[in-house]
């Protein structure tokens, strides 16, 4: 049986001051961090293979199932260990548009070798670094003579078991052929907050990745973060299913709706191959999810750059004025507020090829370029996934297509494109993602996805891939006053969990008190204007948009033009510091030797808070709140009372 960790955890600790695993008896094994203080316990017991694990001696999973049923070979029962390799792993490498530039990558690796009763092998490999456990399969070639050299992945057994008493904050899973113009799942759904894992979730689909738990044990909390990273065009993107008593959270494959129907659900490989990791996320408070960078450990880059991309700011027209904006002069407009603003890019989104044209587009590129900005165009993905209207169409679905359209763009000195409108998360979709990015490289673009599936890992496996939405994003703001009357709860709900795994495109700074052109009709922004500029700090992209409207320029106070001004949009160093999912949240990033601290209070209540800021000590610095400018001398120990209105933020600097 697989041990009780709480019982042997100081025994097990011991052991891995000496050795990364060792197997306990025959059919138990046990995988520890670096530091200790996470381990892992697999067994074979009965012919199932199955895995626990605890954090500080407090289990997390129960025994939770793992294995795979592929055509080649039935990897989910009569197995038996046959064979284990252990190895330390030791990586630093450099990232440019995440929310670390130099990352130090410790953790001890065990491969187990498992045969099934017909004899076949497969391997399974588990990696624990100080903050994340990961896992995957490794197939092998099968047969006598290894003669079968392909698979169809049918089913994957990997479940995630919490411990009882434990809560939720999932996002669920839509399905197939819902949603405007049939457009979804897109990862675009409201997540829930604090509910039992014994709720069904909303559309009966289960849940997407990222996955937020919070266990509450001995009068504290702790905290795990479930996902997946390394998917390639060699898999499909998966989810979770919702909860049950005996097996917890066991991996989904797509639904056989997605991309109208068409394409496999099982994932076709050649052999060997390795499946996509799983990964947890654990700590005992919410630093390590805010932190991790565990979706680049454990993958590597796919292609070299072509070019030195640049990161950024954007300007973006359609978000307030929408589709009636897509004409020249309305972008001239968003050109020369990012001209003044010193950022970097505009996007010209949706039927810019009707409403402006061709011609008139490379004109306004060079316009824009003679500015010092570089256009950023939008595409629908298109195909026969879903029926949304919106041109340009047929340029982004094949190789031949794309090739003709990524050369006219770069002729004209475009630097980036938005790809909208995908289709599922079924394995022809993954390799339209990877066509379009290493497609995109050849012509120096980088690239944002909207519409879209969760990234995994592309940041570092894809060197121009920018963010995706996979949000429910700030076009709701626009679209809904319940939206942007619950922006507070969303907007902090993003560095624990979707930002927490990959950059996020949420899109906007929203700078207009009222969500219309004129700014004074519509809905009113329920939010701050320092909570929206500290969102420039929380949400990460490397290029993010900054909302503003060509009236805030003679509307914003000048401390707010200059905050926007000066925002960095990558980050050397991150650092959580206090929060709630969902309600607010403090963190620092650091850019260059200069730290940014925001604040978000996503509550209809004030909010008090004593904050240590061990990153400023010894350095002078400002707070900003709304309406007020404060300077601090420094301090040997960096202590600061901050007091936020209700759904307001601050920002320190």
């Amino acid at each position: 049986m697989i041990f009780r960790i709480s019982s042997l955890v100081r025994t097990v600790m011991a052991l891995f001051a000496v050795a990364s695993a060792t197997a306990v008896s025959a059919e138990e094994y046990n995988v520890a961090s670096p530091d200790g203080m996470i381990v892992v316990g697999i067994s074979d017991k009965g012919g199932i293979l199955k895995y626990e694990v605890c954090l500080e001696g407090q289990q997390m999973l129960e025994p939770s199932a793992l294995g795979l049923r592929t055509t080649a070979g039935d990897f989910s029962k009569g197995l038996q260990v046959v064979g284990d390799e252990t190895r330390s792993i030791t990586e630093t490498y450099k990232m440019r548009n995440t929310k670390a530039s130099h990352v130090y990558y410790c953790a001890n690796e065990l491969t187990l070798k498992v045969r099934n009763a017909e004899g076949q092998q497969f391997a399974v490999q588990f990696c624990v670094s100080n903050r994340d456990v990961a896992f995957r399969y490794l197939l092998e070639r099968q047969g006598k003579d290894g003669d079968t050299k392909r698979t169809r992945v049918l089913s994957e057994l990997s479940a995630f078991k919490p411990v009882g008493g434990t809560k939720t904050f999932l996002c669920p899973q839509i399905g197939p052929e819902s949603g405007w113009e049939h457009t979804k799942p897109s990862y675009e759904e409201r997540y829930v907050l604090d509910q039992e894992m014994a709720v069904k979730s909303e559309y009966g689909q289960g849940y997407t990745f990222p996955c937020l738990f919070r266990i509450p044990m001995s009068g504290n909390n702790y905290w795990m973060l479930i996902s997946e990273t390394g998917v390639t065009s060699q898999y499909c993107g998966s989810h979770l299913n919702d909860y049950s008593a005996a097996e917890g959270y066991t991996i989904a494959f797509p639904h056989e709706g997605e991309n109208n129907g068409s394409g496999s659900v099982a994932p076709s490989v050649t052999l060997p191959s390795s499946t996509p990791w799983r990964t947890i996320t654990m700590g005992t408070t919410l630093a390590p999810i805010v932190e991790t960078t565990v979706a680049y450990d454990l993958v590597k880059p796919l292609y070299s750059p072509s070019i030195a991309y640049k990161g950024g700011r954007y300007t973006w027209s359609w978000l307030i004025w929408q589709d009636e904006s897509i004409n020249y002069d309305d972008q001239v407009q968003f050109i020369d507020l990012a001209s003044k603003m010193g950022f970097e890019y505009t996007l010209v989104d949706n039927w810019w090829d009707e409403r402006i044209g061709r011609e008139r587009i490379a004109e306004l590129s060079r316009y824009a370029q003679d500015r010092g900005v570089s256009l950023l165009l939008w595409y629908n993905s298109n195909g026969s996934e879903n029926d949304a209207p919106q041109t340009p169409r047929d340029c982004m679905s094949t190789s031949i297509a794309r090739h003709h359209e990524m050369a006219w763009l770069r002729s004209i000195g475009v630097k980036g494109i938005k790809v909208d409108f995908f289709g599922g998360d079924k394995q022809q979709t993954m390799q339209l993602y990877e066509d379009i990015l290493a497609d995109a490289n050849l012509y120096g673009l980088q690239v944002i996805f909207h519409g879209c599936t969760l990234p995994r890992g592309w940041e570092r496996m894809y060197p121009n891939f920018v963010a995706s939405e996979a949000v429910l994003a700030s076009e709701n703001v626009f679209f809904n006053p319940y939206h942007a009357k619950n922006e507070g709860v969303e907007l902090t709900l993003h560095p624990f969990i979707r930002n927490a795994v990959a950059s996020m495109d949420w899109g906007g700074v929203i700078m207009n008190k009222y969500i219309s052109r004129d700014n004074k009709s519509r809905h009113k922004r329920a939010t701050s204007d320092m909570f929206e500029i500290a969102t420039a700090i929380t949400n990460q992209s490397e290029v993010n948009c900054i909302a503003m409207q060509p009236n805030n320029l003679g509307e914003l106070p000048a401390e707010e033009i200059e905050l926007l001004k000066t925002m960095p949009t990558q980050w050397d160093e991150t650092r959580f510091i206090d929060g709630y999912p969902g309600r607010y949240v403090v963190m620092a990033r650091r850019h260059a030797d200069r730290w940014y601290v925001a604040a978000l209070n996503g509550t209809p209540e004030p909010l008090s808070l004593d904050l240590s800021l061990p990153m400023l000590d010894g350095a002078a610095f400002t707070l900003y709140t709304d309406g007020s400018k404060k300077n601090y001398n420094a301090m040997k120990s960096t202590k600061v009372k901050l007091k936020l209105a209700p759904m307001s933020g601050a920002l320190i600097k």
